[in-house]
């Protein structure tokens, strides 16, 4: 895969139908399989009330991270609140939904879709609305899945390129709980650098926030 750059808003809106639950605000992906890429990435704005309703992906994992904003998640019979700093792992087959619950705020959501070179890859389903009910029940955490804070995430030691020995790396997803994707998280900090450095066995995608 040649390398690419892309900067999100340089990335023409998807048209989503809201009749297939896509009650999203905005939807947009910088990576697809036209980028030479196996994994389709996905950034998300929800304005507030905003649905992704009930849906499954039978052909892919999913990645979520929150990068702004709070929520109601629901995976399976489960929910659980996220806001920012969440990131979550949804395998395929599993419904899920996000809800923007505020009144006031956009919930930013970066997103993967793995093995899969674009939305119609995943083997997507729409399976419902999400009712009042949805949003009532107890939110005792997802028993489906994974979902961790990255205050929560270990620090990562072993096995880093040598020129990442100075970086703060935490690994929110990995196979440490299960799953057999990677999610890194690194600080780099004002005139600090990675350094040069390659990966041999695995695709890697980077989102930079500033």
């Amino acid at each position: 895969m040649a390398i690419v750059v892309k900067h999100r808003k340089d990335v023409e809106i998807e048209r989503m139908e809201e009749k297939d639950g896509w009650a999203i605000s905005e939807f947009r992906l910088p990576i697809t399989g036209e980028s030479g890429s196996a994994t389709t990435v996905f950034h998300s704005i929800f304005r507030p009330g905003s649905t992704h309703a009930k849906h499954l992906h039978y052909n892919s994992d999913e990645i979520a991270v929150y990068l702004s904003g709070k929520g109601v998640v629901g995976q399976g019979a489960s929910r659980a609140s996220v806001s920012s700093g969440y990131c979550r792992v949804m395998t395929k087959g599993s419904v899920h939904f996000f809800h923007n619950e505020t009144e006031n705020s956009d919930a930013l959501v970066l997103g993967f879709y793995l093995n899969a070179t674009n939305v119609a890859d995943t083997g997507y389903k729409f399976c419902g609305k999400v009712n009042s009910d949805d949003l009532v029940q107890p939110r005792e955490g997802l028993k489906e899945g994974i979902l961790i804070h990255l205050k929560d995430a270990p620090i990562v030691k072993k096995g880093l390129p040598a020129s990442w020995q100075h970086l703060r790396v935490l690994a929110p997803i990995g196979n440490h709980n299960g799953s057999q994707d990677s999610l890194l998280h690194i600080t780099v900090s004002p005139e600090e650098s990675t350094g040069e450095f390659c990966f041999n066995n695995a695709e890697v995608i980077y989102y930079v926030e500033d």
